[in-house]
């Protein structure tokens, strides 16, 4: 019988340089989505993205210049408001997006055709998107405005983003005309789906089964550091017929990558078992 190694962690110091790498590779591609497709063709698919194409359209101002005067203010007050939320990598991403636009500026057109533009354009910008949140980090934004206006309102985050969103597509329409906020309405589909299959394949939540000898810490870290609730259930073990509990919870793909860190900092031995949810109904998901 051959046995298997097992396979090594890595080292934190190739884990966080991946990160980064994650977060370099995801604001590269998301800058050469706007500069060959999206801006271009004026699809003003949300986010500061989206503000700058419309900008750029009355003023004439360099859109990676409009950018950085958004994402700095946007940044500094996460700081101020959210904390600890906005780390070094998320500052990263935050100054990167704005140079890569800069960057490829130059760049050719793919494609003078709208709709064309808006769906490549929309599924380029998730694979960014995803490969960044794969990195813990997000390229700041309207982001942490939403985020800002989820924690001092009563709206749900998804709710706060899409208003922000919705702001910027409307926006468009009066700028340019109706097509082109449909066509922005369009690439905002394209992105967000993308986003789900980079991140956690076709399933949007995931079902997390979790024993640990440090329960109530990994318990506490869930339901104060990720904003999710949790369930205990009773259970025995198998072999030993100890009496257990298990922890429950169901997380959305953009938490994924956080509730693994969260499981890995308080308890490296715990016992996990990830499962996709089809279908999640209740508080904190849509139906």
């Amino acid at each position: 019988m051959v046995n298997k190694r097992r396979k090594q962690p890595l080292s934190p110091t190739v884990a966080k340089l991946i990160e980064y790498l994650y977060v370099v590779i995801g604001a590269a591609l998301i800058a050469l989505a706007f500069n060959v497709l999206l801006l271009p063709n004026h699809v003003a698919s949300g986010g500061v993205s989206g503000i700058s194409t419309i900008i750029n359209y009355l003023t004439g101002w360099n859109p990676a210049f409009i950018q950085w005067a958004f994402n700095i203010p946007l940044f500094l007050a996460g700081l101020f408001f959210l904390g600890y939320q906005f780390g070094l990598k998320t500052f990263v991403g935050t100054m990167l997006l704005p140079l890569f636009v800069y960057l490829t500026q130059g760049l050719e057109p793919w494609t003078n055709e709208p709709l064309v533009a808006a769906l490549f354009g929309g599924v380029l910008v998730g694979m960014g998107l995803g490969i960044v949140f794969r990195g813990k980090a997000s390229t700041g934004g309207t982001d942490v405005a939403a985020q800002i206006l989820h924690k001092y309102s009563h709206l749900t985050l998804g709710i706060c983003v899409a208003l922000i969103d919705g702001f910027v597509v409307i926006s468009a329409m009066f700028v340019f005309d109706i097509e082109s906020g449909l066509y922005a309405l369009i690439g905002l589909f394209a992105t967000s789906k993308t986003i789900d299959l980079v991140q956690v394949g076709l399933n949007q939540s995931k079902t997390v089964f979790i024993i640990s000898e440090n329960q109530e810490a990994i318990r506490q870290a869930i339901l104060f550091k990720i904003d999710r609730g949790i369930t205990r259930l009773s259970a025995k073990g198998g072999y030993t017929e100890d009496e257990k509990q298990i922890l429950l919870c169901v997380i959305t793909q953009s938490e994924f990558s956080r509730l693994k860190e969260v499981i890995k900092e308080i308890d490296p031995d715990a016992f996990v078992v990830v499962m996709s949810a089809s279908e999640v109904m209740g508080e904190g998901f849509s139906s």
